[in-house]
């Protein structure tokens, strides 16, 4: 293969795929273009518009299989839109009157680019086809394939975004031990925040991993170790209509019996509610590049503690976050199965010239290719009827 000069970027939040996907995609190339020249972008976007990159040398090439085995991302993320001019303005990436697309489109061509992977979530692969998009219109030939990259496993039409099942068992590792402060006094509300702003995949998953693990423990019930102390007693996902008071009820019949309850919520949870709430007193809620919340300011467990606390009687509410113990590990067996399938659909398209994301279709027939960028969509909800979820729920006495 010759001709073919190829670059990378990640982008977005950490996922545990982000290190592991730069690897194989390196290793990859190394095995079918061995001669063909490959930098990486640092910080994603705002790299290309400054031209800042690395270069991928053969002592890079050799031990690319070191990267397998860590969480984050060699190359640096960041958050930028390039259709939004007065951001990158805003925040020094390009001069007033710049077009983002323009000075990014630039420094490809500048570099000879031929070939652009693209990690990240919806966000950073849709910005991706715009700037391919842009080029093309100006008679420049780049192509574009990016890896879905998300914990929250949010992107339509793709089965199963990388990262999303690493990031699940690592949130129920966290929980495993944070649920031991239901003992630390009477009548304990704890509550796992984890990430999700539209989705509740990811947390439903989290829980289901979690169950799993308490599968795995021994208990002691006759000395008040049982599993019902370390169990979930509700699981709330964005997807879900929430009736605090008949929650409220039903979680205080369970602190009077366990003296303490635990909750799984996604941090999208409830978030129009809350928003509301606050812009009703007369504060802002900041709100990124992408015209997202900033769910930082929103504080959805919190919101949760400050709802269930005097309604169950609690005598402490804890609030704890796993998301960014989660998204920032390695990814394990599952996922690095997937990236390798994903990575060779990927490199064998870039290739052949076909663009798109790469992704499990699930309106073709669940089959891996790269799937079309106009087709590519955030925001994919879950289901909470699917039959493992609704069963979860069932067994720890919530209503769907």
């Amino acid at each position: 293969m010759t001709g073919h000069k190829i670059a990378m970027l990640t982008a977005g939040g950490l996922a545990p795929c982000l290190s592991s996907a730069v690897g194989g995609l390196i290793e990859r190339y190394s095995e079918l273009a061995p001669e063909a020249p490959m930098i990486g972008y640092l910080s994603g976007y705002k790299g290309l518009l400054q031209g800042n990159s690395i270069a991928v040398t053969p002592e890079v090439r050799r031990r690319a299989h070191v990267l397998h085995a860590h969480g984050g991302t060699p190359l640096g993320n960041s958050r930028v839109k390039l259709t939004n001019v007065a951001d990158c303005v805003k925040r020094g990436l390009v001069k007033e009157g710049e077009a983002p697309l323009q000075v990014a489109a630039n420094q490809l061509v500048k570099d000879g680019i031929t070939i652009l992977h693209t990690i990240g979530g919806d966000d950073t692969n849709t910005t991706a086809a715009d700037l391919a998009a842009y080029l093309a219109n100006n008679g420049y030939s780049l192509t574009v394939v990016g890896l879905p990259k998300t914990i929250d496993n949010d992107v339509v039409p793709i089965r199963q975004t990388l990262g999303a099942w690493t990031a699940a068992e690592q949130g129920a590792v966290f929980f495993e031990n944070v649920v031991n402060e239901q003992s630390t006094s009477s009548r304990q509300l704890v509550i796992h925040e984890v990430m999700g702003r539209h989705c509740g995949w990811l947390t439903a998953a989290t829980a289901r991993a979690w169950r799993e693990r308490l599968d795995k423990l021994e208990f002691l019930p006759e000395f008040n170790l049982s599993r019902r102390h370390k169990d979930i007693d509700a699981i709330y996902v964005p997807e879900m209509l929430i009736d605090i008071e008949a929650e409220a009820k039903r979680l205080k019949a369970v602190m009077d019996e366990m003296d303490s309850v635990n909750i799984f919520v996604s941090e999208g949870a409830c978030v129009n509610e809350i928003v509301a709430e606050i812009e009703a007193k007369g504060e802002k809620v900041d709100r990124d590049a992408f015209g997202h919340v900033k769910l930082d300011q929103v504080k959805v467990g919190d919101w949760f503690g400050k709802q269930f606390g005097k309604k169950i009687g609690a005598d402490k509410t804890l609030v704890q976050k796993s998301g960014y113990f989660g998204r920032s590990a390695a990814a394990n067996k599952a996922d690095l199965e997937l990236i390798r399938a994903m990575v060779h659909v990927a490199v064998d398209s870039a290739l052949a010239g076909i663009p798109g994301v790469v992704g499990h279709d699930e309106e073709r027939g669940d089959e891996l290719r790269a799937i079309e960028f106009p087709r590519i969509k955030g925001g994919k909800h879950f289901d909470p009827s699917v039959s493992w979820f609704a069963d979860m729920l069932k067994d720890i006495g919530q209503s769907a």
